[in-house]
């Protein structure tokens, strides 16, 4: 066998600056830097194979080269893999069956759609910063690959007793049998016995309604969800009925800002502002005795223009008003579902370039991407929990299961 010619780096680097000077490309399968790099891999390759058989055991040599093309984080190249007589050569800088090289492209591709991107700008991406051509198929079935793990997540056992839990729903637009259809993600967020915010779930439905909650509420339960204390929702027909049936020692409280966007819906615009000045003093009033004295003013005031939305406050009283038993500190968690919505608009930022997703799956693969980014930065407990958790130990008493 001819033997490879040592390397000349003086006449590379004088090669090199001329091609630069005549303004051909550093990267890619023709770059200036490919012979370098593609020398260097196979001199390391070669190195690798006579270590390996001085080391084997039984008697074996080398046995000709093969051929390869790899992806690298320079562009596209093609290297000589040499081979041994006994196959029993396993190389470790460029193991068998691998074609990438520096480039953790499963990595990079997940990172993208993460963050939005289309199967499309990802394909542009790749090929612009590395010279890869990746197809929309690759990208498609490198996405897959978090299908099982999605599962996973979903059906992973959950902590008995969640102090606060907040529920809603976000809908996205899903391709179904040559048709676009409505979907509803129920998505849930707890905070533990710790003070961490936790998402306990994502699920698609058809559009939001109690029915498929119960689903949902039951899944928790099924998880290792014992009790909630407290469950703040929006005002959704028969959805504080269905978290009861399931946990049944639950306080619900409603969202008092969705009431508050409620009512304004049926006001006339010249009385939006003086309504909202005498709406005030009941959802921030110190005791719920002194909200109801308000209440009452209120309906004084406009019940007669507009007894539907007095109505409205009357009917849910009962759940708008359990946040008055509680200190400030409990009630600035529970008065509102703006945590939740808060998660949303995150999610919101990742699929606003979306249209109609191609399946529920699609959906849920980048759903679960972005709630992972999203999570991560949920590292600390809530401000002052070492308090609140005082609290909530002589509220709840028994019912706290804390490892001390």
């Amino acid at each position: 066998m001819e033997k490879k010619e040592k390397f000349d780096f003086e006449a590379f680097k004088k090669s090199a600056a001329q091609r630069l000077k005549q303004g051909e490309s550093l990267l890619g399968k023709e770059g200036v830097l490919t012979p370098l790099l593609r020398d260097f891999l196979e001199e390391a390759l070669a190195g690798e194979l006579e270590a390996h058989i001085e080391e084997e055991d039984k008697p074996n040599r080398k046995n000709g080269k093969g051929r390869k093309v790899l992806k690298t984080s320079l562009g596209t190249v093609e290297i000589a893999t040499p081979r041994d007589r006994n196959g029993s050569f396993e190389p470790e800088l460029v193991p068998k069956r691998q074609r990438s090289l520096g480039v953790d492209l499963d990595r990079q591709i997940l990172a993208l759609y993460a963050r939005g991107a289309s199967y499309g700008d990802i394909s542009d991406h790749l090929q612009e910063l590395y010279g890869l051509d990746v197809s929309a198929t690759t990208v498609s079935r490198v996405t897959d690959k978090i299908l099982p793990l999605v599962q996973e997540w979903r059906n992973r056992p959950l902590e008995q007793v969640y102090p606060f839990v907040w529920l809603d729903a976000i809908h996205y637009k899903v391709r179904h049998e040559g048709r676009v259809i409505n979907r509803a993600v129920y998505c849930i967020i707890g905070l533990n016995q710790e003070g961490y915010k936790e998402l306990l779930g994502m699920y698609i439905g058809e559009n939001e309604g109690a029915k498929f909650w119960l689903q949902v509420l039951t899944d928790l339960h099924n998880r290792g969800v014992e009790d909630i204390f407290i469950a703040s929702i929006d005002n959704l027909t028969g959805f504080a009925d269905a978290i009861e049936s399931i946990f049944p020692y639950t306080e619900v409280q409603l969202c008092i800002v969705h009431q508050i966007r409620n009512s304004q819906k049926y006001l006339s615009y010249k009385d939006v502002k003086a309504f909202m000045t005498d709406l005030k003093p009941v959802y921030k009033a110190t005791t719920k005795e002194q909200a109801e004295k308000y209440l009452d003013q209120l309906e004084s005031n406009w019940g007669f223009k507009y007894p539907k939305v007095i109505d409205s406050w009357r009917k849910n009283w009962p759940r708008l008003s359990n946040y008055f038993q509680y200190t400030p500190d409990i009630r600035r968690i529970i008065y509102t579902t703006n945590i939740i919505e808060g998660f949303h608009r995150q999610i919101r930022n990742v699929t606003k370039s979306k249209g109609a997703f191609t399946s529920e799956d699609a959906l849920m693969k980048l759903l679960f991407l972005a709630h992972e980014n999203i999570c991560a930065k949920w590292n600390r407990p809530r401000h002052n929990w070492n308090q609140t958790l005082a609290q909530l130990s002589i509220i709840f008493g028994d019912r706290l299961k804390l490892n001390i």
